[in-house]
Formats: structure tokens, sequence, C-alpha cells
């Protein structure tokens, strides 16, 4: 096996992937008038609850120059609010509004079926083998 032409080959792969992943997912979040950054930052504080804005960035992979902005537009959305971390006042956290939770309620079973259904071409082992590389190539140390 020639390993550069396949490691060139595989990133080519991933890459193609991922596009035509994200492709599915905006089209997907687009119905609800939201964009991929808004859905992520949305979708992380519905399933892990109230985050430090300065985290957000980190979970959903985001420049924290980015961050706010996207905070501001969810805020006049009317989908999330800004509340003083009570511990720590310097920590501002970001949190669902009630209208919020609701869009995600509804929203989130729905993305979840359309994930489902593009992952249903693999098999579960296929899934599990898919996790652990994509596990395994992301642990990697950047040099």
């Amino acid at each position: 096996m020639n390993r550069t032409k396949a490691s060139l080959n595989s990133f080519i792969g991933l890459n193609r992937t991922v596009d035509h992943l994200m492709k599915i997912v905006r089209r997907d979040v687009q119905r609800y008038d939201l964009n991929v950054t808004e859905f992520a930052v949305m979708e992380l504080l519905y399933n892990k609850g109230p985050q430090p804005i300065q985290r957000i960035g980190n979970r959903v992979l985001i420049a924290s120059s980015s961050i706010t902005y996207v905070v501001d537009k969810l805020e006049e959305k009317g989908c999330v609010v800004r509340q003083r971390n009570e511990k720590d006042k310097r920590v501002t956290n970001a949190l669902l509004t009630d209208q919020g939770r609701d869009m995600m309620d509804t929203i989130f079973p729905a993305h979840a079926s359309t994930l489902e259904s593009t992952f249903s071409v693999l098999t579960d082992e296929e899934i599990t083998v898919l996790q652990q590389v994509l596990k395994k190539l992301s642990a990697q140390p950047i040099d």
C-alpha cells in the first residue's frame, strides 16, 4: 500500500464527506431560520444546560470573536439570554429561554432523525468503527 497516496485520498474523502454532511445539516436547520452555528450553540445549551460564553466557542468550534455575535443574534430571536454567573461575577453564561427550549423541543428530534437517516447507509458495526477511527485521528497531538 502506498501510505502517502492512501492518506491523501482519505483526507480528500473526509473533506468531501464533511462538506456533504454540512450541506444536509445546513438545509435542515435553515427551515427554522437558523444557521449552522446558531443551531450548534442552541443544541449545546439544550443538551448541556447553561454554559459560560467563553466555553461555547471551544465546544462548537468557532472563534471566540464570533461567539458574541452568534449569541447576540440568538438573543435578538428570543432564543437565548445572558446571565451573570452567581458564583463568579466575571463569567457570563448563555442559556435557552423558554421560547428557545420550546423551539429545540421541536427541532432536535427532527434533526436527530435527519442524521439517523443520513447514516442509515452504514451498519451498526460500520458506525462503531467510524466513531473509533475518527476519535483516534482527532486524538493525535498537533505538532
